[in-house]
Order: C-alpha cells, then sequence, then structure tokens
C-alpha cells in the first residue's frame, strides 16, 4: 500500500518535471535546404500598336428636300385675269404668274397720267414766257412743283396697279397652283408653289457623339432609293438638337441642273470626314472595361495591365480602324480577358504568319 503510493508521487513529480522542461512545446527547426515557391506571371500575348491616318465615313439615312420651297402669294386684292402657269411649268426669278385686275387701280393710273399731261403744259407755257421776259423767273416755281408732285402721283398709282402682276420670287418649278382664272383674291392670298430645285439638298440626323467629326465643306456621296447616285458636300450644320429626337440636321448640297433629283426621295448618304490616327487591331482584341466601355488591354513598361478605351473609326470584316492608342503600346491580344488592371504579367510577342 504504501509502496503504491511512493510510486504514484513519484510518477507526478517526474511528468512535471518533464512538462517544465519544454517538451511539449519545442518545435522541430526546418530543414536547411527547404526552398521557398514563388508564383510565376500570367503569361500573355501582345502585338506593339502601329498608328497610321486614316480616312474616316459615315453612312446615314435621310431624304431629298427642296433647297427652297415659296408660295407667290398677291400682294393686293383683286379678280385673277391671268394665269401663265400650271403644276410642272418652269420659272425664272421674276416671270409672271398671275395677274389681278382692278378697274379702280387702272382709272387711278389713267387719272394720274392725265394730270401729269396737264401740269407738264402748264409748266411749258410759263418756261416759255420766262424766256420771252415776260414772266419773272419766280413765277415757274409754283408750275414746276406741281408737275413734281403730279409725277409723283402717277408712279404712285402705277406701282399699285403693278402689284397686281404676281411674280416668280424664285427660278424653280410650279409645284402647287392653287389660284383659278376669275377668282377674287385678297392681299397675302397664295397663288402659286415655287420650289427650287437646284441645288437639292440631302438631309440626314446626326446624333451628338458624332456631330464632332463632321464639318461645311466635307465630301459626300448620295444613293437614291431607285438606285441613282450624285455627290455633294456638306453646306450646312444645325447649332440646335431636335427636341424630339436630340439629333442634329446636316444639309449635303446637290448640284441638280436637270432636276432628275425629286423632292422627298428616300437617300443613304456617305460623309467622307477629316482622317484621324488609327491602329488596325483583331475583333477579338476587343474587350469591356468594369464600366462598359469599349477598349483595349495593354502592357505598360512595368509589365501591368491596363485598359485603354478606344473610338471606332472604321469597321472591316476581321480587323478594326479604333482611335485612342497610342504608337508602340503593346496591346494584348491573346489573354486579356483572363487578367485585370494592375496585375503583373509577362508580355510574349506573338509571332505573326
Amino acid at each position: 500500500m504504501l509502496w503504491s503510493r511512493i510510486t504514484a508521487i513519484l510518477l507526478v513529480v517526474g511528468a512535471v518535471v518533464w512538462i517544465a522542461s519544454g517538451a511539449l512545446t519545442k518545435k522541430e527547426a526546418p530543414p536547411a535546404n527547404t526552398k521557398v515557391v514563388e508564383t510565376k506571371p500570367f503569361q500573355v500575348s501582345v502585338l506593339p500598336a502601329s498608328v497610321e491616318p486614316r480616312s474616316r465615313k459615315l453612312t446615314l439615312s435621310g431624304r431629298t428636300e427642296a433647297d427652297v420651297r415659296t408660295m407667290a402669294i398677291a400682294r393686293t386684292s383683286g379678280v385673277v385675269t391671268e394665269l401663265t402657269v400650271r403644276r410642272g411649268s418652269v420659272v425664272k426669278q421674276g416671270d409672271v404668274i398671275a395677274v389681278l385686275s382692278d378697274e379702280a387701280r387702272e382709272s387711278n393710273v389713267q387719272q394720274a397720267q392725265a394730270r401729269v399731261e396737264q401740269r407738264q403744259k402748264e409748266y411749258e407755257a410759263k418756261r416759255v414766257l420766262v424766256e420771252s421776259g415776260n414772266l419773272a423767273k419766280l413765277g415757274i416755281a409754283q408750275f414746276e412743283a406741281d408737275l413734281k408732285a403730279a409725277q409723283a402721283q402717277l408712279a404712285a398709282a402705277q406701282a399699285e396697279r403693278d402689284r397686281g402682276t404676281v411674280l416668280a420670287p424664285v427660278s424653280g418649278i410650279i409645284n402647287e397652283v392653287p389660284a383659278t382664272l376669275g377668282q377674287s383674291l385678297q392681299p397675302g392670298a397664295p397663288v402659286a408653289e415655287v420650289m427650287s430645285l437646284d441645288p437639292m439638298l440631302a438631309v440626314v440626323e446626326i446624333s451628338e457623339r458624332r456631330l464632332s467629326g463632321v464639318k461645311v465643306g466635307d465630301r459626300a456621296d448620295v444613293r437614291l432609293i431607285g438606285g441613282e447616285e450624285a455627290s455633294g458636300t456638306v453646306r450646312f450644320i444645325s447649332n440646335r438638337a431636335s427636341p424630339q429626337t436630340r439629333t442634329y440636321r446636316i444639309d449635303v448640297s446637290l448640284a441638280n441642273p436637270e432636276r432628275k433629283i425629286a423632292d422627298g426621295v428616300t437617300a443613304e448618304v456617305t460623309l467622307y470626314l477629316a482622317p484621324v490616327d488609327a491602329t488596325k487591331v483583331a475583333r477579338s482584341a476587343l474587350t469591356f472595361s468594369a464600366e462598359g466601355k469599349l477598349g483595349v488591354r495593354v502592357v505598360d513598361q512595368d509589365n501591368k495591365v491596363a485598359f485603354v478605351p478606344v473610338g471606332l473609326v472604321e469597321d472591316q470584316t476581321d480587323y478594326l480602324f479604333v482611335s485612342g492608342i497610342q504608337s508602340g503600346a503593346r496591346i494584348i491580344v491573346q489573354g486579356q480577358d483572363f487578367v485585370k488592371e494592375g496585375q503583373v504579367v509577362e508580355p510574349v510577342p506573338m509571332k505573326l504568319g
């Protein structure tokens, strides 16, 4: 019994001494020849960017529109006694379109003419007396004034009568003739619509994003829905967007001396814009940023990935020409979708051919 207790005490004391010696917490040192494994950068294939001037063209849908469309109107009241045009008539500026007759106006001209003739006779008679010495020079002044007043009244009466003659305001073709022979018209009443078709306009609408690339004087080609083709230049660019579409109007002027291009025809307009520096890239090299912008990923001088947004210049079958890339930039053409901005990579030049 006593011996058992002594044995137990010795075992407890031995355990305490063993724990205190650190045998349980002692760690074995690693071998001296153990090596740390490093992660190798992800490999990507790259091509250097080559920048060159590239002509641009933009194709838009539009319509033709007469350069001028105006209504010849009655400038005074009267009855239409002459109507010299009909739909399709070709007129030059100043040609007579219609005549409005009014007996009162004609009568006023005749009275004014008679008054001028009377004042002329009186003046001539007094002038003879002055030249013969039978009348002082001061005596003829009143007759001269009366003659000038009568001449002014005649000119006014003739001008009023001439307002009854309706003239073509521009050269062109008659499109509508609202007036008819024998019709009584009031001032401002429509008589005939004249359209000037030379030049003809091709009108398109362009978005704000594309507007900055177009300028007055740019060359343009127009293809009509019937297959006819014509060339012209940009004549007008609107400075105000349409409230409905938020687009800007562009007018292309087309020579149309034979009036073969009609008004209101559907047209496809190709605008040739000023050249810009562009880089040829494969479609597969394009990607999107986290913000949804179109661009390419490049490798900078520190072998870190960077995103470069681009603008589309020309779209071809297998390649695109884009702007915004600096010459010599290393474009990632394989592996761009497996890396992110700021990541260190191993660029490997891609072999062509």
